[in-house]
């Protein structure tokens, strides 16, 4: 276990395998991905470049030099009528659990994509048993919308998605610019 304050800032190229390891965890022994299997370096870096490509925000979190959890905003849904509103995802190193790492990335990634002119967030949470990512939205202002129940089959079982979603900058209130 890590002890103290995080250092969170813009990811960099070279911190993606440090992200692909990260990543490939969740994807082999959780439910916040609903990936089989893990994508290698280059498929990350891809992703990250796309995300870094439509001037959105991908953010890693360090302590004592060390990659302990990431977090980004990807485009919601592919449709133009959807483009102030992003997803996101929240990775923590399993090393790193409950060191307020989540509480570090999710509001630095929130004023970020406030600051990119984004109107809506949604989580789109991989389980409905998932406590502590459930809790972690919430206690930033994110509120449950939805739930699918059993739409998808990892680990011989049916996992549902929690649908979460929280306003940005002016929300529903203002009209947006249109800048990204």
């Amino acid at each position: 276990m890590i002890s103290g304050l995080p250092l969170v800032r813009a990811a960099r190229e070279d911190d993606l395998p440090a992200l692909t390891e990260i990543y490939a965890h969740h994807v082999l022994h959780g439910l916040a991905s609903f990936e089989l299997d893990p994508p290698d370096t280059a498929e990350m870096a891809r992703r990250y470049a796309h995300v870094i490509s439509l001037g959105l925000p991908y953010l890693v979190a360090e302590l004592g030099g060390r990659i302990c959890g990431y977090a980004y905003a990807a485009p919601y849904r592919a449709r133009p009528a959807y483009r102030f509103t992003v997803e996101n995802s929240v990775y923590i190193h399993p090393d790193c659990v409950g060191n307020g790492i989540g509480s570090a990335l999710l509001p630095a990634l929130i004023a970020a994509c406030e600051q990119a002119g984004c109107r809506q967030m949604i989580a789109v949470i991989g389980d409905s048993e998932n406590r502590p990512s459930i809790r972690l939205h919430e206690k930033f202002g994110f509120e449950r919308v939805g739930l699918l129940p059993a739409v998808g089959w990892k680990f011989d079982r049916w996992v549902d998605s929690v649908l979460m979603q929280r306003a940005l900058g002016g929300g529903a209130g203002d009209q947006p610019e249109e800048h990204h």
